[in-house]
């Protein structure tokens, strides 16, 4: 009786504790997020002061023509914007998330993460190789994948055909869980801007269309300092990717439609951040005078428009790829740079990345820390894109294609892929003596096929 009842004080304590923990991380994330929001702010309204320009201003009526007369090949503009700067670059974001640091666990409380020898110091629950395999089940190596050369147990021509058949059944059907379990398996080409629109819901009713000519027209009749960040990181980015670049005006249009969408801001109730404010002049501090700036909440940083540029590839009318984007964004994408606790957040995300190779590629992991090369600031980048820019487009949309399936980034970032690429490359990395060099061996990631990647990283190499 005595043993029982000591076994359940043992639960109970360890209930209280798991609950500290968590009450104590999710004010560390308010906390976070509210010291990186003042930054980016800060950073904002430095922009303004230096160069003279408002957040915000009506544009003129001869202005409001000319872009409305531009509106399809804005791409042509040359706007100078030599003085404007990305608000912030990824590598920022990954400063901030490396001091994070949870009080609980500061005196040791947990045993097990104080051998963690990576840069995120936050001990978060994260699926372990079993758990993922078994998540990930569709990816084993006895079931057929689109984006596989060859397989065991069928010849993929016919594997081919039938994964067709079977998703044109499922359009048919306009079954939306069955085009998610569908897509797990890769989606061909021909049927994919169709599976992901039906996996998002989207169907583009008149009034879908309307709503998006309402947003134009408030890009045309108002000008934001965003746009300018907005127009600087497109050039800076798709406009010099040789996949990209073709898509310079649909960028413009779908982006600068995105910052005036205040539908956006709902995506804020179920993340740690809040959207950032901006006060009447004269007025600042006095909430009944706040407007949220930029309308949808979210300030562009560095790299901002490779969630969009993929997209083009699929849809080609602006409304349509407005509403996939969107959607995108407030399912997945927002979670690459936000602090949270989240299984597909980015600070998870980062922490199991590391853990794998610490665990699985212990000796590639302990070469690349001591000589100054620690692998998340190499990776970092890649996962905050979703690969965006990195790796060739149709291995990007077939990994895409997972994300959507699973309804989770844990396949692209910390969990699987970028320990993957790693893994791949070990050899070389192995040789190098700094970060520069380690950088160099990973610089180019566009022959690499991303399913052949997964599978062998997942289901034969580690065990």
């Amino acid at each position: 009786m005595l043993q029982e009842e000591s076994d359940l004080s043992l639960v109970i304590a360890q209930i209280v504790q798991k609950l500290k923990g968590s009450h104590l991380y999710a004010q560390l994330e308010r906390q976070a997020w509210g010291s990186w929001e003042k930054r980016i702010l800060k950073s904002l309204n430095s922009m303004c002061t230096e160069l003279s320009i408002p957040l915000a201003r009506k544009r003129p009526v001869g202005e409001q023509k000319e872009l409305l007369n531009k509106w399809n090949e804005m791409g042509t503009d040359e706007p100078d914007l030599s003085l404007f700067r990305p608000v912030y670059a990824p590598k920022d974001f990954l400063e901030v998330l490396i001091n994070l640091r949870n009080p609980n666990y500061e005196n040791g409380d947990s045993l097990s993460f104080r051998t963690h020898l990576g840069l995120i110091q936050v001990p978060l629950k994260v699926k372990d190789i079993p758990e993922l395999k078994e998540f990930f089940v569709e990816l084993g190596l006895t079931t057929g994948q689109l984006g596989i050369d060859d397989s065991t147990q069928v010849p993929p021509e016919l594997f081919e055909n039938e994964h067709v058949r079977i998703g044109q059944k499922v359009l048919a059907e306009q079954d939306s869980a069955a085009a998610q379990q569908y897509v797990r398996q890769g989606s061909p080409t021909a049927l994919r801007a169709e599976l992901w629109a039906l996996i998002l819901n989207i169907s583009s009713q008149p009034e879908d269309i309307l709503y998006y000519e309402q947003l134009k027209t408030n890009v045309i009749q108002h000008d934001l300092l965003v746009d300018s960040l907005i127009y600087k990181d497109v050039k800076l980015t798709a406009s010099n990717d040789d996949y990209y670049f073709v898509f310079e005006d649909y960028l413009y249009q779908v982006l600068l439609c995105f910052s005036r969408d205040t539908s956006v801001l709902g995506h804020f109730a179920y993340n740690s951040a809040s959207p950032p404010k901006s006060y009447i002049r004269g007025k600042l501090g006095l909430e009944e005078y706040a407007v949220f700036y930029p309308p949808n909440g979210v300030i562009p940083f560095h790299g901002f428009s490779m969630y969009v540029a993929p997209l083009c590839f699929l849809y080609h009318e602006p409304s349509k790829l407005y509403q996939i984007f969107r959607e995108m964004y407030v399912r997945f994408f927002f979670r690459l740079h936000s602090i949270s606790s989240h299984p597909s957040g980015i600070v998870s995300l980062c922490l199991l990345f590391e853990t794998l190779l610490q665990t699985y590629l212990p000796q590639l992991f302990y070469h690349l820390r001591e000589i100054g090369a620690q692998p998340l600031r190499i990776s970092f980048k890649w996962m905050v894109r979703a690969f965006s820019g990195y790796l060739a487009t149709d291995q990007l949309l077939l990994l895409w294609d997972r994300i959507l399936g699973y309804n989770s980034l844990e396949i692209l970032a910390g969990k699987i892929l970028a320990a993957a690429v790693f893994a791949f490359r070990a050899v070389n990395l192995m040789e190098v003596t700094s970060l520069a060099a380690a950088e160099a061996v990973l610089a180019d990631l566009s022959t690499l096929k991303v399913m052949p990647l997964l599978q062998i990283f997942l289901f034969a190499t580690v065990t």
